[in-house]
């Protein structure tokens, strides 16, 4: 044994010496590993190429190229037309690669300087210690790092950029950052490039397969897999509460709860959940389950679960999504139960809706929604964060444009604009696990859930994005649906606004700028968290934390809130369930769903939020 310890491996290095684990070790393996990667990758481009030459309809990227391109020549325009600024830039790149090249050697001649630049505290990408270890992948990184803060930094003094564009030109060149970063490639990521030697290129061939899948799933456009989407099915491992569909039209079902208790409260609760993505989120199991837990504090508990649309909802807009939505629920909810008063709890843009619908039927004398929770919902979108990169006049016509052969958006399109949001948390370390390592993604019940998308019917898609994200109507009180002009200061019933800390697509100073666009004195709460996680937090998990504090109508400024704001350790859940109580009416005997009155059509969660798109 003692004699083979110094043997020559192939390709020269000594077995045992460092830097073996970058050295094939059987060429012969590794070729034909190789030429099985490319077949993979041949069926990839098939797959991309198919429905392009059939001349079918492919959906294009949430960031056309045009648009990048253009908005970016707004920037180098601005460095590159003046010699002086120019210079500037170039010298202030070049001191900065100066610095990392003499660190390097500096290193190499058995020192120990500083790194002139670190990745971002949580940032994963250059976790694995050979980026720090080996000097290539160490100046390769920290390259890296100071180009993407240096172009970061051009965007941010470039004069003379309106607010919007200045907005998509930041987005844009941390999107490309996140997409060359060196750990998204083979040869510049020592624990990709070990993974591939010790494995002949077995990884790759396993990724590039799982690409090839992805691409003829998408329909030409690759669709990302981000769990192991067969280990679930709607019904069957989530969304399992026990009801009843007991009305259903064109637009949506209304699912009716089974009691979980001997008495309820008198007053029920409608849940309008947001059509860009499936309710189901909010009984994703039963650990996890809002609904569950509501119909255990003794809620009748009603949701409105939304169609997945096709071209036969594409002239659906607001004002039917209202009236075939929330209207129908109100509707249901009274015949099933005999009570006409309502608390209603709106999520995200069904929660927006929701808002626009209290103004609108006020406006009517219909007010039997007695009190509304608002969740992660923006009223007012003047901080309504990165998704108005993807909304101005040019967008929207080429949205428009696109949507016009089906009717529709494709799910897929939207499911991408939101991983955009986080794309170094959502799609980059996907597509590295997938297709680099060839690791197939474990299990998980949400990022299923965020993988089920839904399409967005023409009209309503475009109402929303221009009366709220491009024109901010609906606050100001100049959105109109059906001829009504919205005034939101009239609606004065109690209000619960939940905000999240860290949430990406409604931003916590967007929800409480809302707040004040109302009559009554709303009472905003920020809890920790995200969008999603932020919400869906059951008390039992006893994670993060909440804030409560004065009315937004009571302080100047959503800083001077914070600084009034007490922290509350744990779940929201239960100071939502004691603000709702008293509102709720006393205790009745429960209800089945349907009440005797109408008829059960089916199990719920129902064949609506089955529909895949």
């Amino acid at each position: 044994m003692a004699a083979e310890e110094g043997r020559s491996a192939p390709g020269g290095a000594k077995t045992g010496q460092p830097g073996e684990e970058f050295v094939v070790k059987d060429p012969e393996a590794f070729t034909l590993n190789m030429a099985r990667m490319l077949e993979q990758i041949g069926k990839a481009a098939a797959a991309w190429v198919a429905p392009r030459e059939k001349g079918e309809p492919v959906d294009s990227s949430p960031i056309p190229m045009a648009e990048l391109v253009q908005t970016l020549s707004r920037v180098s325009e601005y460095w590159l037309t003046d010699p002086a600024r120019a210079m500037e830039a170039q010298t202030s790149l070049f001191a900065g690669y100066l610095t990392v090249w003499n660190n390097s050697i500096r290193r190499l001649a058995g020192d120990n300087p500083p790194s002139p630049i670190e990745p971002a505290k949580g940032d994963r990408r250059f976790a694995d210690e050979g980026w720090n270890s080996n000097l290539f992948f160490d100046f390769i990184k920290q390259t890296y790092l100071l180009t993407s803060q240096w172009a970061d930094d051009l965007v941010t003094r470039t004069e003379g950029l309106d607010e919007h564009t200045r907005h998509k030109a930041a987005f844009y060149v941390k999107q490309l950052s996140n997409a060359v970063a060196p750990s998204n490639f083979v040869l510049t990521n020592p624990e990709l490039y070990r993974e591939t030697i010790a494995s002949n290129g077995e990884n790759l061939v396993r990724g590039m397969k799982m690409f090839a899948e992805d691409m003829a799933a998408g329909g030409g456009n690759l669709r990302l897999r981000q769990a192991d989407y067969s280990k679930y099915e709607v019904g069957r491992d989530m969304a399992v509460s026990p009801g009843k569909v007991i009305a259903e039209n064109d637009v949506c079902q209304i699912i009716q709860y089974a009691p979980q208790t001997e008495t309820v409260f008198k007053r029920p609760l409608m849940i309008v959940p947001p059509w860009i993505n499936k309710f189901y989120i909010l009984d994703l199991n039963p650990e996890k389950s809002l609904i569950g837990w509501l119909v255990a504090q003794g809620h009748t508990v009603f949701v409105v679960s939304w169609v997945n649309p096709t071209e036969k909802q594409a002239a659906k807009d607001w004002k039917d999504y209202i009236e075939e939505g929330i209207v129908f629920g109100l509707d249901t909810v009274e015949t099933a139960t005999g009570e006409r008063e309502v608390n209603a709890v709106g999520y995200c843009v069904g929660g927006t809706l929701l808002g626009a619908s209290l103004a609108y039927l006020k406006q009517r004398g219909d007010e039997r929604i007695s009190s509304t929770t608002f969740l992660t919902t923006q009223i007012d979108f003047t901080h309504a964060g990165d998704l108005k990169v993807f909304v101005d006049e040019a967008q929207l016509k080429s949205l428009e444009e696109s949507m016009e052969a089906r009717g529709y958006l494709d799910g897929s399109q939207m499911a991408t604009a939101f991983n955009l949001l986080r794309s170094g948390d959502l799609i980059w370390p996907y597509f590295v696990n997938n297709y680099l390592k060839g690791k197939e993604p474990l299990p998980f019940d949400l990022l299923y859930w965020n993988a089920d998308s839904t399409r967005m019917p023409k009209a309503n898609h475009l109402f929303y994005l221009r009366n709220c994200y491009l024109e901010n109507r609906l606050s100001c009180g100049r959105m109109e649906i059906g001829g009504v002009k919205l005034d939101l200061s009239k609606v004065t019933i109690p209000i619960y606004n939940l905000a999240t800390k860290e949430d990406h697509i409604a931003p916590a100073r967007s929800v409480f700028t809302g707040c004040r666009a109302f009559g009554s004195n709303v009472t905003y709460v920020l809890t920790g968290s995200g969008h999603i996680a932020g919400v869906v937090n059951p008390p039992g998990k006893k994670k993060y934390q909440f804030w409560t504090g004065p009315a937004p109508k009571e302080v100047a400024s959503f800083e001077d809130w914070l600084l009034a704001a007490k922290e509350t350790a744990g779940s929201w859940w239960p100071h939502w369930q004691e603000w709702i109580a008293p509102l709720s009416g006393e205790q009745v005997e429960a209800r089945q769903p349907g009440g005797g009155k109408l008829k059960p059509i089916e199990d719920a969660p129902g064949r609506y939020v089955k529909a895949k798109s």
